[in-house]
């Protein structure tokens, strides 16, 4: 008599596959969005009480340093004596205690440390430490890096561009040209000015120069861009008529749930530049627009920029339109190019740092 075989998990004894039950499918699914999920939130609870300890450390490193006059040597007797109880722990050197005590003098408020910094791994925190002096600032880049979920290198980026004092610094019309939640969000979503460094080319490169670089470096691009934008293309036609038109680079921005339609001048802005984004607005409304999508951004993007005309050019418009100017380095000399490292070069010498020194943040 044949042994019978009971399917299990989707399969039989034998391991051959038979149907599953109805709505199998869709509870396995389910299942594994929650265990994913659920992984997330753990992760994040240690990462949040890991940054709570060491607020608390070097909290009470600080209150005794003030009290009693404790000195970097008792820091140093500390670490060692907190390495030697946890050896499996890379976090007690002496120099991540100080790191601890410098984190507890910038956040004095424990609520604030909760809700916000807590929420970011350490080493993010340390890199504000060290390279944001003002606390608004910091609260900014910790608040941003949480919504953005921003990596460590990404933040230290921001922060060397200097976003905070860009953002929002484009001279634009939206608070007369959309309604008030999307006008302050796309407000703050365009900056000024924006930095394409990474082009690598001349401070007196063409339009067509600057746009065929930003194309072979839309990485670099996007994340100068900020949060939000997607590349649809370059030179994207537009058919109006009898004739045709082409965009210089053209975005949509997840976010505002909108086209982006960017302009690029080589030269100085100038006024008549409104007149022919304007147009091209129009046209994307027209022929692009989903009818759930949001009106049409444009931004002039040039190399120089005078505020008041830029603001006299925009009054009066009915299109969301804005002007910013970008800042190109000049060209390395042909006699240094291949003497200095490359990204690859730099990537490499980063993963060769031991886990234990990692740690250390």
């Amino acid at each position: 008599m044949g042994a019978c075989r009971i399917p299990l998990g989707g399969k039989d004894m034998a391991g051959s596959p038979s149907r599953r039950p109805e709505g199998y499918d869709d509870l396995l699914r389910d299942l594994k969005d929650r265990v994913r999920a659920a992984r997330v939130r753990a992760a994040l609870a240690v990462n949040s009480e890991l940054v709570l300890l060491y607020w608390s450390i070097g909290r009470d490193i600080l209150e005794r340093q003030g009290r009693l006059g404790w000195g970097a040597k008792v820091i140093d007797q500390l670490a060692a004596d907190l390495r030697k109880e946890f050896p499996e722990s890379k976090g007690f050197s002496s120099r991540n205690l100080k790191y601890m005590r410098s984190f507890a003098e910038a956040w004095p408020d424990r609520e604030v440390v909760q809700q916000v910094v807590a929420q970011i791994p350490w080493g993010h925190n340390v890199r504000l430490l060290e390279k944001v002096a003002e606390r608004e600032q910091r609260l900014w880049y910790a608040r941003k890096t949480v919504e953005n979920g921003w990596s460590r290198n990404v933040l230290v980026i921001h922060i060397e561009r200097a976003l905070f004092e860009a953002q929002g610094g484009a001279t634009t019309n939206f608070a007369s040209t959309l309604p008030a939640p999307q006008s302050d969000l796309a407000r703050e979503t365009l900056k000024d000015p924006y930095k394409l460094e990474f082009l690598g080319i001349a401070e007196d490169a063409e339009e067509r120069a600057i746009e065929l670089g930003l194309v072979r470096h839309i990485r670099d691009f996007l994340l100068e861009l900020g949060q939000g934008f997607a590349f649809v293309g370059n030179q994207v036609p537009l058919r109006v008529g009898e004739e045709e038109f082409r965009i210089d680079l053209l975005f949509y921005h997840l976010k505002l749930r909108c086209y982006v339609v960017i302009e690029l001048k080589a030269g100085r802005f100038r006024p008549e530049r409104m007149g022919k984004l304007n147009f091209y607005l129009s046209a994307v409304d027209d022929l692009l627009r989903h009818p759930d999508d949001r009106p049409s951004i444009g931004l002039v993007l040039c190399k120089d920029r005078e505020v008041t005309v830029a603001e006299y050019a925009l009054r009066g418009t009915t299109q969301p339109m804005a002007v910013s100017q970008y800042e190109l380095t000049k060209a390395l000399p042909d006699d240094l190019k291949g003497k200095l490292p490359s990204v690859e070069d730099l990537e490499a010498e980063l993963e060769d740092v031991s886990p234990a020194e990692q740690g250390e943040e």
